[in-house]
């Protein structure tokens, strides 16, 4: 059923990558979400109304804050799509995260609401008119939140949306709310036990916990999380394929929203090679990362001393010192700097996040591996942190 709505409705939708392909690909999600969840709200809140079930219009108001959600995912979609301009040069692709922190937003104070009802109907239960109508709506709406979780899914791994997979998320979850709230029915009617007020609030619950979690993944690319974990070993493997490219480091990718990905890295290479051939294969990269990985790749050129066997026998010493410490640690930018006042060997030591309490004591291992060669060289360290 996706790819033929695919088809039927997305022109071009074997290109996901085009930004008209993606806007075409969240109006088709956003309309499906308005049409089905209201449709849903509105059966669920009449039929829970008439019944004087509280859960079950709990329920139908999850819908709506559903419905509601693909209101502002389809606006986050199309805002999303405006080009860059002066006061925004990486574009509004972001707008797409702001979008789901929003709905987040909305999910929570609904189950809020939803939980101060049902608590109010655990203090003063009334019974609940379980007729057939009832159980049909509640079986119809969990087999067409099962089908829309897995559409949402499907459009949202076509064009690598996490708003997408979050609000198939979303839809996943309400089957299990109702779930619940069909369980409780089904025990008020054969048990005779007043349990709506509970499953109403177990709902709420589930709501608060949904809008919590989607929250968490919206927050955080908008603060700047760190680079994908495949898309940066991608990135290394793409640059250290190119022959004369000895080593990488301090590789940093920077989100703005999908399509609007930059990344900036070291790339060291012989200080023996022309530097125009550098230039040239450092251009090559740069491109071949836009048009395969869709990244902006800015590279930084470190030439690398090959020949000197002072410099290799200090690196040599240098990097089996960190190695001893941690196979964690990583030397790069290796430098002896010869002048009037002396010599510095100077470096960078990338050191895990969760190792940053020990730079003091790595750092008096490392200037006593040098001390031991060369007491009269001062050693610099620059440290860099890394995941």
């Amino acid at each position: 059923m996706t790819k033929l709505l695919l088809r039927l409705f997305v022109k071009g939708a074997q290109n996901p990558d085009d930004p008209a392909v993606r806007l075409a690909v969240g109006k088709l999600a956003g309309v499906v979400g308005i049409l089905c969840n209201g449709l849903l709200c509105l059966g669920k809140v009449l039929v829970g109304t008439l019944s004087g079930s509280v859960a079950i219009v709990a329920d139908g108001v999850n819908n709506l804050s559903d419905a509601a959600s693909s209101v502002v995912t389809l606006l986050g979609f199309r805002m999303a799509q405006q080009p860059a301009d002066a006061d925004h040069p990486y574009g509004h692709a972001r707008y797409e995260y702001i979008s789901g922190l929003v709905v987040a937003a909305l999910i929570l104070v609904i189950g809020a609401d939803l939980a101060q009802s049902s608590v109010g109907k655990i203090l003063s239960p009334e019974p609940v008119d379980t007729a057939p109508v009832l159980f049909g709506v509640l079986i119809g709406s969990i087999l067409v939140k099962l089908w829309m979780s897995r559409f949402f899914a499907g459009l949202g791994r076509h064009i690598q949306s996490t708003t997408l997979q979050a609000t198939s998320v979303d839809s996943r979850n309400d089957v299990i709310a109702s779930a619940a709230v069909l369980a409780g029915c089904l025990v008020e009617k054969f048990a005779h036990l007043t349990v709506d007020g509970y499953v109403g609030l177990a709902v709420a619950a589930f709501i608060l916990w949904s809008g919590v979690g989607i929250a968490r993944e919206t927050i955080s690319p908008l603060l700047g999380q760190g680079a994908d974990r495949g898309l940066a070993e991608q990135l290394s493997a793409l640059v250290l394929s190119h022959e004369k490219v000895l080593g990488l480091h301090d590789l940093l990718v920077h989100d703005y929203g999908p399509g609007q990905c930059f990344a900036s890295v070291h790339v060291e290479m012989s200080a023996q090679e022309d530097p125009l051939v550098c230039h040239d294969i450092i251009d090559d990269i740069e491109c071949q990362a836009l048009e395969e990985l869709h990244v902006h790749l800015v590279i930084h050129y470190d030439p690398v001393v090959e020949d000197d066997a002072e410099w290799n026998q200090m690196r040599q010493a240098v990097e089996a010192t960190a190695a001893a410490l941690s196979p964690r640690l990583s030397v790069h930018d290796f430098r002896l700097v010869r002048g009037a006042k002396g010599t510095k060997v100077v470096f960078d030591l990338a050191v895990p996040y969760d190792m940053a309490g020990q730079r003091p004591a790595i750092k008096a291992r490392l200037e006593g591996a040098v001390a031991a060669l060369r007491p009269d060289y001062l050693t610099v360290i620059r440290f860099d942190g890394k995941a």
